[in-house]
């Protein structure tokens, strides 16, 4: 069983930073390949980052390169996502995604329906 509790979200300024924790609190979490969507009000749930189950591959939507950085520590059944120089279109509801399979044939990753596990989301707002 896979239960994805995410923290660390809240409220920043421009520029600043916020790293989100992902625990979960099954038996596979090291076998399942790990990353994080958001959807900000009025629009689709979109993918951000997502990592394979050793750590050795890592994925990042275009508007997060070398702002976000994703991790994993499976000794401790966590996953991370660094935030760095945050800007207001950051501002969103942010869910934490498992799945045993991370394909990048066409992206597949990408999409939403590729995530078999979503944890309940945490709010991070940025202001300007």
């Amino acid at each position: 069983q896979v239960q994805l509790v995410e923290s660390g979200g809240g409220w920043v300024q421009t520029g600043g930073s916020l790293r989100l924790s992902c625990a979960d609190s099954g038996r596979t979490f090291s076998s399942n390949a790990m990353g994080w969507f958001r959807q900000a009000p009025g629009k689709e749930r979109e993918f951000v980052s997502a990592i394979d189950s050793s750590g050795s591959v890592r994925y990042n939507d275009g508007s997060v390169k070398g702002r976000f950085t994703i991790t994993r520590d499976n000794a401790k059944n966590t996953a991370y996502l660094q935030m760095n120089s945050l800007k207001p279109e950051d501002t969103a509801v942010y869910y934490c995604v498992a799945d045993p399979v991370l394909s990048d044939k066409q992206m597949i990753f990408r999409r939403v329906s590729s995530w078999r596990y979503w944890g309940q989301g945490t709010q991070v707002t940025v202001s300007s």
